[in-house]
């Protein structure tokens, strides 16, 4: 039986939902309609997470639904503008193999090594602003927004630096720990 401690869950679903109908959207021209779904979608996001931290309604459920409902959106709202010519397609490639590697790298070491608890670093944070902010700049300029190319070119270059570096940071970062792990083993600890 769903309770109001399930809403931020509720929210997390509904935006879940809003990915086919904002692709499809996107993909029939229809820029202002896909930027309402886009603005609903990310409202829904901020909502839930303030709902769940403020009345303390966070689930270990709605911990792994929120960031698969955040990739969903990303990487289909990403494949469509790649598909549209609006984002390079070896941009979309770039961010889908960043999260390709860092999920294979955390099942990874959570099957060799130990467990760990998933949390992104603050220059991953970074990563996923620019990744929004460029994602609502060629969605306001697809709406009609005039925004200088300057800027949409900026975003690109600047996602495909942070997806570069987060990614290897995080290969970085687990490596480190599984190499401590090992050594750790070695020595009969």
């Amino acid at each position: 039986m769903l309770s109001i401690r399930d809403l931020p869950n509720i929210l997390t679903v509904a935006r879940m939902l809003l990915v086919a109908p904002l692709v499809y959207l996107l993909l029939s021209e229809h820029y202002v309609a896909a930027l309402a779904l886009a603005v609903i979608s990310g409202i829904s996001d901020w909502l839930d997470g303030a709902l769940a931290r403020r009345f303390d309604w966070q689930s270990s459920f709605g911990g792994v639904l929120d960031p698969v409902a955040d990739k969903m959106l990303m990487i289909a709202v990403y494949a469509a503008l790649a598909w549209m010519g609006e984002l390079p397609a070896w941009l979309f490639g770039l961010v889908v193999l960043r999260d390709l590697v860092i999920v294979a790298g955390g099942l990874v070491y959570h099957y060799w090594f130990e467990p760990f608890r998933a949390e992104p670093t603050r220059f991953s944070k970074f990563n996923t602003l620019c990744q929004v902010l460029l994602m609502w700049a060629v969605l306001l300029a697809l709406a009609g927004v005039a925004l200088p190319r300057l800027i949409v070119d900026g975003l690109v270059w600047l996602v495909a630096f942070t997806v570069l570096a987060t990614m290897l940071q995080y290969v970085y970062l687990w490596g480190r720990r599984a190499g401590r792990i090992v050594a750790s083993r070695r020595l009969g600890h």
